[in-house]
């Protein structure tokens, strides 16, 4: 049997059962008790097997605001039923299945390097291929009128409302930015289109920096890694942390669950130190989390007091995206 390979931390089958032709309710039947199925039938008809079992899996979707704790339990279960599914690489990191796409260059983008003569579960495989997609075509962002190319890893800005935000909050120095967690460096660069002269964008993820890097090229930014701020005091100081503080499922997750409010806390407890004289943070934050009962309003203004910041103005929007049932993402302008 070949060794398993996850970029994303995913346990290996306990068992694998090797299967050329399944029905969803026999994939379904072995998902669920913990019985991996690798593929050996060909590509096309392992992808027709997981979306059937996908689709299965959706007829009735968990609703979050129920219970935000089962929500994320039926998701890590659905999670787990969808990585049974196991495709083998070859010697050369070819998909070894008939009907099979070159995904050898999306394999090697997300792992860092070529994988070869692997298992990997097909759902992992198809969320590398769409990542790769991703960077080699880009996302259009409109604040900017031209395309950002995200990165594997490194959270993907299509929804846009916290970049629109960014791009209308009124100025307040335009000689230096700080942009916290910057991720692909759209806030980075959203901020040299509105004139600011000098960048330092930071991320503790070594990818992120790698995606802002490119992204920003021929910006005046300079990105560095680090875990929240550089040591430069600015006139603005931009960050966008992960909205929820709970556990993240998988690495991929990072840029919305954030365990226990560190990166939120983090910015606000530093941020005084770290403006200008006259100087704004501004802080994007959904309020899914107080949606979810996961925080309250009262909770948030008491860690800006106790950080010492006053809140100069606000900014809120609504999201477009067909799933929001009422949710407000807000720009926090906050000073010392």
């Amino acid at each position: 049997m070949k060794p398993w390979y996850t970029a994303l931390g995913l346990a290996c089958p306990r068992h694998l059962e090797p299967v050329r032709s399944l029905t969803v309710d026999q994939a379904l039947r072995h998902a669920s008790q913990g019985v991996g199925i690798l593929w050996q039938g060909s590509f096309p008809a392992a992808r027709r097997l997981l979306d059937g079992m996908r689709r299965r899996l959706d007829r009735q979707p968990a609703d979050p605001e129920v219970s935000f704790f089962r929500y994320r339990q039926q998701r890590r279960t659905r999670t787990r039923v969808l990585g049974m599914v196991v495709v083998p690489l070859d010697a050369t990191g070819r998909v070894a299945l008939p009907g099979a796409p070159d995904v050898r260059d999306a394999v090697a983008a997300a792992a860092g390097g070529p994988v070869t003569d692997r298992l990997l579960a097909l759902r992992e495989l198809l969320g590398m291929a769409s990542a790769h997609e991703w960077r080699r075509r880009g996302v259009w962002v409109r604040a900017l009128n031209r395309y950002i190319h995200p990165h594997w890893g490194v959270f993907v800005p299509t929804r846009q409302e916290y970049v629109d935000l960014v791009a209308a909050a009124p100025l307040p120095g335009a000689d230096l930015a700080l942009d916290i967690g910057t991720g692909t460096g759209v806030l980075a660069a959203v901020l040299a289109r509105r004139g600011v002269r000098r960048i330092v964008a930071t991320d503790v993820s070594a990818r992120a920096v790698a995606c802002a890097r490119e992204n920003l090229a021929g910006l005046p930014a300079e990105i560095r890694e680090a875990d929240l701020f550089p040591p430069e005091r600015a006139g603005l100081v931009v960050c966008n942390p992960p909205w929820l503080p709970a556990q993240p499922a998988s690495p991929l997750d990072g840029a919305v669950y954030d365990p226990g409010g560190r990166v939120l806390a983090g910015f606000l407890d530093g941020l005084g130190t770290h403006l200008a004289p006259g100087g704004e943070g501004w802080l994007v934050l959904s309020d899914l989390a107080e949606r979810y009962g996961l925080r309250t309003r009262a909770d948030l203004l008491e860690r800006f007091d106790r950080a010492g910041l006053r809140v100069a103005g606000r900014l809120d929007t609504v999201p477009r995206h067909r799933n929001n049932r009422g949710e407000t993402v807000s720009l926090w302008r906050l000073s010392r």
